[in-house]
């Protein structure tokens, strides 16, 4: 080799080594217990950025992602690059509001649970002493359906350690509807019994521009809050009000609301990619014997999303008020049961409600039920909401055998005699 081609060979190093600093790979890494994460960072150029409390699981961003000896050598057991993840879309009918008068929770009485008997359910468990995570968006702590309904949580979005990145963080893709022309009759009449009425642009001003991320963790907590209205829900954030956010950070969640009492975790999020350490952290929570209900997605599709297939995980699809599976909702062999999602009543930030559509509504409804089956009974809370469940295969012949064990009936599961 010539010094010239020598020269231009180590300015080749130079820039691809200052390239690889600039844009540093966030990987996740789990360690042996005789390794030190400290040593092992040192060894591949990396960066210490987070670490998971109570296991052996850290992130890092590294120069290059290490070959699989290498990794082995050093005492790493397995890795992946931290990728992320977004909230599924949704589709929002309407922003609701109502007199003063009206009571707070009066959405409770919606055509959606009457279906489901969660009224009914009451008399026998409202979830006194359980705790529901939910993982989820930023929560309204002041709204007036949700006051006296939450317990402390942990914002993950506003605490993330410096350095914290993650890859293929597109932007969510909300359906955000504001059409009321196809409320049935039922619902208008529901609407009209409470006094409530829909917002037009005009009355709701910015409202209806914000990021759908802005209102899906209130949404959800609404949902467990009414189904369960004496269990304690801990509010999550993990995703940010634009609706991101990563792997290691929902990892981490997960092991929190375990580490903190939480006895049921709902999900209203999915990926389509297998990750160990969403895997690593529900093996976790279901050795700690908690009950995790998923929301199966929203893409109309057999095609798993995670962490909703995942063993020990209750995956939930989305029906109408007819039982027949909604047009959005994933199907297939994973799911566990269903719930109503169309079209579904929740609290909306700032004190309003709102028409929702979407598994991340039916998802929490099977969390409440859980909740309500928990504060009686430890066993069998996933055989109680799967016996007590409504058979819908005559109402989706294209879908037998898709929709798990049927509609949920709350009040079946809670008390079947």
């Amino acid at each position: 080799m010539t010094a010239r081609h020598f020269l231009l060979t180590v300015i080749l190093l130079l820039a691809f080594s200052v390239q690889a600093l600039a844009n540093p790979l966030p990987l996740i890494v789990q360690v042996s217990p005789t390794a030190r994460i400290t040593n092992i960072a040192a060894a591949l150029g990396a960066t210490l950025v987070d670490t998971v409390p109570g296991a052996n699981i850290h992130l890092l961003n590294v120069p290059v992602v290490p070959s699989s000896l290498t990794a082995s050598s050093l005492g790493i057991e397995w890795m992946e690059l931290n990728t992320g993840v977004t909230l599924p879309g949704f589709i929002q009918v309407g922003i609701l509001t109502v007199p003063g008068t009206t009571v707070s929770d009066w959405y409770k009485y919606q055509p959606s649970m009457q279906l489901i008997r969660a009224g009914a359910a009451l008399p026998y468990s409202a979830g006194r002493a359980v705790v529901v995570a939910d993982i989820n968006s930023q929560v309204d702590y002041a709204h007036p359906a949700l006051i006296g309904h939450l317990t402390s949580g942990y914002d993950f979005v506003a605490t993330r350690p410096a350095g914290s990145t993650a890859l293929n963080q597109a932007e969510t893709g909300f359906l955000d509807q504001a059409e009321t022309g196809f409320l049935d009759q039922a619902e208008t009449g529901f609407l009209d019994e409470y006094g409530a009425s829909i917002l037009d642009h005009s009355q709701a001003g910015s409202l209806y521009s914000l990021n759908p991320a802005y209102s899906h963790g209130t949404l959800c907590a609404g949902v467990i809050a009414a189904i369960a209205p004496a269990s304690m829900i801990m509010p999550l954030r993990v995703f940010d009000d634009a609706g991101r956010s990563d792997i290691f950070t929902i990892a981490k969640a997960i092991r929190y609301a375990v580490q903190h009492g939480a006895q049921v975790i709902n999900m209203s999020f999915g990926t389509l990619k297998p990750s160990p350490a969403l895997s690593n952290a529900i093996n976790y929570a279901r050795n700690a014997d908690v009950i995790m209900a998923a929301s199966a997605g929203n893409n109309n599709t057999s095609n798993p999303q995670y962490p909703a297939a995942l063993s020990g995980v209750l995956t939930i699809a989305a029906t109408d008020l007819l039982d027949r599976k909604a047009s959005f909702s994933n199907f297939g062999s994973s799911v566990f049961v269903t719930a109503p999602g169309v079209k579904i009543f929740s609290a909306y930030p700032g004190g309003y409600y709102s028409i929702v559509s979407g598994t991340s509504f039916s998802a929490p409804m099977v969390a409440g039920t859980a909740a309500l089956i928990r504060s009686l009974r430890t066993a069998r809370v996933s055989t109680s909401i799967s016996v007590g469940s409504v058979n819908i295969n005559s109402r989706n012949p294209g879908y037998v055998n898709q929709l798990g064990y049927g509609r949920i009936d709350v009040r079946q599961a809670v008390n079947p005699n």
